[in-house]
C-alpha cells in the first residue's frame, strides 16, 4: 500500500517543479542516490522499470525508504501496463509513469488512489487521459513533440492542463526557464540530473549538489526567489 495519499504526491510535484528519473540494478547504489537527492531538497525519485527484475530492487528500495527516509516519495517509471502497474503498486509505488497512455493502467491506479502520469505527444492523447483521471499528464519524448513551444500551443485553449515533461530537459537556466514559462506544472529529468559520471564515481555527494542547483534554479525561473 501507497505510504502517500494521491493529494500528497501530487501536491509535491507541483511543490518541488521537479522529479528525477533513475534506474540502477544494484540496490545500494539506487538506496545512496535515495539518500543524496533528499539531502539534495527533493522527495520525489521515479525508479524506473527497466532491468531484469527491477520490480525487486523498487521493493527494496521503498522498504529502505519507509524504514530510513519516510519523507521520501517513491514511484515507478516506463510503466506500459496494468499487470506491471499492479506489481509496483503492491511494492509500494506511490505514483506511476508511463512513456504512452493506457486507458487500463489508469484504472488500476485510480482503483488504488495511485497518481499516474502517462505519455502523450499530442493534445488528444492529453484531453482522454484528463478524461481518464490523470491530473499531471506526461509529455514525452518533449523535445520530440515540440518542446515548450508545444506545451504553450496546448495551453493556450486548454489552460487548465498539467504537464510534466520529459526526455530533452536540462539542468541548465535556459531549459528550466523555458519549460517553465511555457507553463509545466513540472519537469521530469534523468541522466541531465542524475548523471552517469557522478554514477560512475559514486560522487552522491555531487548529486546532491546537483539537485540543490537544480531546484535553485527552477525556484528563480518560477519567480520564487
Amino acid at each position: 500500500m501507497a505510504r502517500f495519499s494521491r493529494m500528497q504526491v501530487l501536491n509535491a510535484m507541483y511543490e518541488k517543479g521537479v522529479v528525477p528519473v533513475f534506474y540502477h540494478p544494484d540496490v545500494e547504489v539506487v538506496k545512496n542516490v535515495a539518500k543524496a537527492v533528499l539531502r539534495g531538497g527533493l522527495n520525489l525519485l521515479e525508479f524506473t522499470n527497466r532491468g531484469d527484475l527491477a520490480f525487486s530492487v523498487f521493493m527494496e528500495l521503498e522498504k529502505f525508504c519507509a524504514a530510513e527516509l519516510p519523507g521520501m516519495i517513491t514511484g515507478v517509471g516506463s510503466v506500459v501496463d496494468p499487470a506491471t502497474a499492479g506489481l509496483y503498486i503492491n511494492c509500494g509505488a506511490n505514483f506511476v509513469v508511463g512513456p504512452l497512455l493506457n486507458p487500463d493502467v489508469a484504472k488500476a491506479c485510480n482503483r488504488r488512489k495511485i497518481p499516474y502520469c502517462p505519455g502523450c505527444g499530442s493534445a488528444s492523447e492529453i484531453s482522454l487521459a484528463e478524461e481518464l483521471g490523470c491530473e499531471i499528464v506526461k509529455v514525452f519524448p518533449g523535445d520530440s513533440v515540440g518542446g515548450p513551444q508545444f506545451v504553450k500551443s496546448v495551453k493556450a485553449p486548454c489552460p487548465w492542463v498539467s504537464i510534466m515533461p520529459t526526455g530533452g530537459v536540462e539542468t541548465t537556466e535556459e531549459s528550466l526557464r523555458a519549460w517553465f514559462q511555457a507553463g509545466v506544472a513540472c519537469v521530469g529529468v534523468g541522466s541531465n540530473l542524475i548523471t552517469k559520471e557522478l554514477l560512475k564515481k559514486k560522487d552522491y555527494d555531487g548529486i546532491s549538489k546537483k539537485v540543490e542547483e537544480t531546484l535553485a534554479i527552477v525556484m528563480k525561473v518560477r519567480g520564487e526567489k
